[in-house]
């Protein structure tokens, strides 16, 4: 990957519905190799897909939080069954793994505190190999999605 590849990314972070002549005009190359560059870039994995980036109070999820997870167990089969069944959770936005204590930050997307509470109890506490949560809320977003660096 070269800057001019480096360069292709950052002009799609920005803006991912550019079409590819705008996106040859902003990167001063002419349509067809920056075409090509494109489907390589695709191709390879360093772009992973396209989509709309919509924002959660137009679809009524004004409640964050950050929940940090840790598990009674890390063998093998526990955190494979966690990492499935958080996978399932629609209203985690965002799960990983951390080094350390705790074990997992999910970032939780609901319509209120009602909502976060029952997800917790019912959802997030039952998860298995839970051993503790411990959750703050989100306050502001300061930085959010931002393009990575080039």
């Amino acid at each position: 990957m070269d800057a001019l590849d480096r360069k292709i990314l950052t002009e799609l972070q920005l803006d991912g519905r550019l079409t590819v002549t705008e996106l040859a005009a902003r990167v001063k190359l002419s349509v067809s190799p920056c075409h090509r560059r494109l489907r390589d870039l695709e191709r390879e994995g360093a772009i992973r897909g396209y989509r709309a980036v919509v924002d959660p109070a137009a679809v009524g999820l004004n409640f964050e939080a950050l929940v940090f997870v840790t598990l009674r167990w890390e063998d093998a089969d526990t955190v494979s069954a966690f990492e499935e069944a958080v996978a399932a959770v629609p209203h985690v936005l965002q799960a990983q793994r951390l080094f350390g204590d705790p074990d997992y930050l999910l970032r939780v997307a609901t319509t209120d505190l009602g909502a976060f509470q029952q997800l917790y109890d019912q959802r997030l506490a039952r998860l298995p190999g839970v051993q503790r949560l411990n959750s703050t809320l989100v306050m502001k977003h300061v930085v959010d999605d931002r393009p990575l660096p080039g």
